[in-house]
């Protein structure tokens, strides 16, 4: 081989550029080359990435092409792990098989396959690529996980395994990258992704912990865009957010692009092709029982903080107390036939003179408390025990005052589906304070129904997790303020 081949054969970003095969969107055989996203991920790589995405970026090829590099020429070991079976192998066939069997004979030949299978290759000169739903065991010098989002959503044990089992199998000096589109401000993708945009936002430098924040919105295409065409008021108004307020100015083709897509995705254009990272995760996930409600929210600024102030106006709570579970509160103010959501608070393992601390911090004027039915229920299971209205009743002693509460209860549910059918009627009448009800928020827009996965359906009935104490506690609210109130309103007292 002559000299200024040897050079460029130790030049990986030349061996990624000059190399490898691909098809392109319409199927035809390409040589790949590095769009500017793709190179601007790859020239920024730290140990830890998250990319948040719109669709179609090219990042899971680019990865692919990365691994099966990294593998041949450096001895490293690779997993990508892929939101289904079917679509671990489809990448490995379409992805990595492909650009294998069109590199030259002289580059395979050099480093033979050991192992050759549908889902693995293994070098002779060491170097692995494993293609697969979850990785445990072994040492890996690259990790890339594509929609992770998606699992996290649909799989959430299967999310802790691979970070428990796949996170933890690379080496020190290794590449982690989770890559996806979002789902839902829950789990670890959502986490991590808040983690990494609040540093990269900082400008701190990063640790080799951290994770790098990676962000690419459709506006960035310049293939996205259509001869213009006129657009509903609505979608001005959004474009004019955007330029004034986030200094995104946009083209009369690229608005039309917008418009085209959004028609045929709807509520998840967002998600699938957001402006800004906080779009992304403004779509409820599949599944979720008040994906439309927020959606229409957002689209109307009624998630905002800080909110309109009506200070002058007394507050009413509405709680799910939790023995096991969490006690949570939603605050609520009425102004006219409107509702202000100010804030949520949740905490656990905690008794009622806790709760009655944090709504005396807060100063406000409280109009009524509200419960649901199971406050009746006695406490600590002595048959002589006060019921837990009765302790509120009576009061405890905070800061040298007493402090009690009458709470109106709410019946027990006998249709839990007719109940979340009122919240999603009263929604529309709220606003949310979106820093003070920021995990109150997190969870609603999280609520979900239970997934079958062996019919592969949503079951008609909510999952238990750790959205739905807030979520019944909202319900709480939803009822109250639907169904005909009790003739005697209760009021928060203080005594010495």
């Amino acid at each position: 081989m002559k000299p200024e081949y040897k050079a460029k054969f130790k030049n990986k970003l030349w061996r990624l550029n000059n190399l490898y095969w691909i098809k392109d969107k319409n199927g035809k055989k390409v040589k790949f080359k590095m769009t500017p996203e793709q190179l601007f991920y790859f020239e920024n790589l730290h140990y830890f990435n998250i990319i948040l995405k719109a669709r179609q970026l090219g990042f899971t090829t680019e990865v692919c092409i990365i691994q099966l590099d990294a593998a041949l020429f450096e001895g490293s070991a690779c997993a990508l792990i892929a939101h289904t079976k079917p679509d671990a192998q489809r990448l490995f066939r379409n992805k990595v098989k492909y650009a294998y069997d069109n590199l030259p004979m002289l580059i395979r030949a050099a480093n033979p396959l050991l192992v050759n299978n549908t889902d693995e290759y293994v070098f002779t000169k060491g170097g692995s690529v494993t293609v697969s739903t979850s990785f445990r065991g072994g040492t890996l010098q690259w990790l890339h996980v594509s929609e992770f989002g998606k699992i996290c959503a649909k799989q959430p044990e299967k999310a802790r395994e691979i970070v428990t089992g796949a996170f933890e199998a690379v080496a020190a000096g290794g590449y982690t990258t989770l890559e996806s589109t979002a789902e839902g401000r829950q789990g670890y993708f959502f986490e991590y992704s808040q983690e990494a945009e609040k540093l990269a936002l900082s400008g701190k430098d990063l640790g080799a912990g951290d994770w790098r924040f990676f962000f690419f919105a459709w506006w960035q295409m310049d293939e996205y865009v259509l001869n213009p065409q006129k657009l509903p008021e609505r979608l001005v108004e959004y474009f004019k957010t955007l330029e004034h307020k986030h200094g995104i100015k946009l083209t009369d083709e690229q608005k039309s692009w917008y418009h085209s897509k959004e028609k045929r995705l709807g509520a998840d254009m967002k998600r699938e092709y957001p402006s800004l990272p906080k779009e992304a995760f403004e779509q409820a996930i599949a599944g979720a029982y008040y994906s439309k409600q927020f959606a229409d929210l957002y689209a109307k600024g009624l998630i905002d903080s800080p909110l309109p102030s009506n200070d002058h106006l007394p507050v009413s709570t509405y709680w799910d107390l939790g023995v096991g579970d969490s006690t949570t509160i939603w605050f609520v103010r009425k102004v006219g036939e409107r509702y202000q959501v100010i804030k949520s608070y949740s905490n656990s393992g905690e008794g009622l003179n806790h709760y009655f601390k944090v709504l005396k911090d807060t100063g406000y004027t409280f109009e009524r408390h509200v419960a649901p039915h199971d406050i009746e229920n006695r406490s600590l299971g002595a048959k002589d025990a006060k019921s837990l209205k009765q302790l509120a009743r009576d009061g405890y002693l905070i800061d040298g005052e007493v402090y009690s509460v009458n709470f109106e209860t709410v019946p027990r549910t006998t249709n839990v589906s007719a109940d979340i059918q009122t919240v999603r009627d009263i929604l529309p009448l709220c606003e949310f304070d979106s820093v003070d009800c920021e995990d109150g928020l997190a969870a609603l827009e999280s609520y979900q129904k239970q997934w079958d996965s062996n019919n592969g359906m949503w079951k008609d009935k909510p999952l238990h997790d750790w959205a739905s104490d807030y979520a019944d506690a909202f319900r709480t609210f939803g009822v109250y303020e639907t169904k005909p109130k009790p003739v005697v309103s209760s009021t928060l007292t203080m005594s010495l």
